[in-house]
């Protein structure tokens, strides 16, 4: 489901003109994951692992947008959504198979998966107030959302882009021992005020979530709920919502980074803090001599400072740099995803076909559902 999540995500922070545009509409987004500890690891084991050690090449999807389908081509998959026929097909090139999903089973799954997280989340909770659990801990939430305009121009594609950088920091306090730690995320975002024609592709993701309103209203309300047990979360969801109305435009290019910080303060931007050039990936030799296990866990570091012990020799990743100041951020994850070659010219009806041969099988999440029973 992954094509479906990601335009979904790049959507909601398309904020455009409510005109709508009728026709056809291509264009295409590349997807790369840029650097972080994740890569790192998975440089690590790529030596073993083919698909690991692909990881970090791009991705380039092409969006075919006609009338009420629209299609997510890329080399390894396709994802056809079909508002007509209410359908969610899943094509996986390499083993020639698909899968076709009705927007009724999604929701269903989607319910049955978020009935199965409130009820592990209230096991959880009553074993926290046993006794004999005494040392649970009392975890206090707070958030910081903000939006920020540097003024910085660039060339995107041939279009002339403006900087926005979108700040997200979620910290967890310990009430019993005052240990905190900090999660975070930054989107550095290129925007344009308007893309011709790409207003259509916003009215087919509104039309989508129309059609899908029951189950992700249900869950946005679960989600309020909870954030409105923590102390200030209703003063951080006005906040977000006043943040979020800054980004006015298109973002043909984003640097999303996903990581920890030790000082509560958001990660640095790619613009402004770019990762150094990451050096070759171990040999296998050099993974048998270290030990597979040390290797990976000197490359992943801590997770921000929440709950560990005292080291007396900090892992690599929260090391001095070479100014002599001591890191405050470690990066999990940093991935960029360019949008280009956008078209208003007639689309191929053959892109919304399952390519013929094609063996049909059952939707991962319906499986999933099934295994649950």
């Amino acid at each position: 489901m992954f094509p479906l999540l990601k335009r979904a995500l790049l959507s909601s922070v398309f904020v455009l003109p409510t005109a709508l545009y009728a026709g056809d509409y291509t264009y295409q987004q590349t997807t790369q994951i840029t650097g972080g500890s994740l890569l790192k690891m998975m440089k690590t084991v790529g030596v073993f692992s083919s698909q690991a050690r692909h990881m970090g090449d791009p991705i380039v999807s092409t969006i075919y947008l006609s009338g009420n389908r629209l299609a997510d081509v890329s080399p390894q998959q396709i994802q056809i959504i079909d508002l007509d026929k209410e359908t969610i097909t899943q094509v996986d090139v390499e083993k020639k198979t698909y899968s076709v999903m009705t927007f009724e089973q999604m929701k269903q799954a989607i319910e049955n998966a978020r009935q199965r997280m409130e009820q592990e989340a209230a096991k959880q909770k009553g074993q926290a107030s046993t006794a004999q659990n005494p040392d649970a801990q009392d975890v206090k939430m707070s958030f910081d959302v903000k939006v920020r305009k540097t003024g910085a121009t660039k060339d995107v594609s041939g279009l002339n882009t403006n900087e926005a950088i979108l700040t997200m920091t979620m910290t967890a306090t310990d009430a019993k021992t005052q240990q905190s730690g900090n999660l975070a995320m930054t989107n550095d975002l290129w925007m344009v005020p308007s893309v011709p024609g790409y207003e259509q592709v916003r009215e087919f993701y509104q039309k989508f979530g129309k059609k899908m309103g029951d189950v992700t209203a249900g869950m946005g309300r679960d989600f309020s709920r909870m954030l409105a047990q923590q102390p200030g979360a209703n003063q951080a969801m006005g906040d977000m919502a006043k943040e979020m109305q800054k980004l006015d435009g298109v973002p043909v290019m984003q640097v999303m980074r996903m990581g920890t910080t030790t000082n509560g303060q958001p990660l640095p931007a790619a613009s402004e803090a770019p990762l150094p050039t990451e050096p070759a990936g171990p040999t296998k030799g050099e993974i048998a001599k270290a030990g597979m296990s040390s290797m990976i866990s000197s490359r992943l570091g801590g997770f921000g400072g929440f709950g560990k012990k005292k080291q007396t020799t900090p892992p690599p990743d929260q090391t001095a740099d070479a100014a002599g100041a001591q890191q405050t951020s470690a990066i999990l994850m940093e991935m960029q995803t360019t949008t280009s070659n956008f078209s208003s010219g007639p689309v191929d009806p053959s892109h919304f076909d399952v390519p013929a041969g094609y063996k049909q099988v059952t939707a991962p999440m319906l499986e999933h559902q099934q295994d649950s029973k």
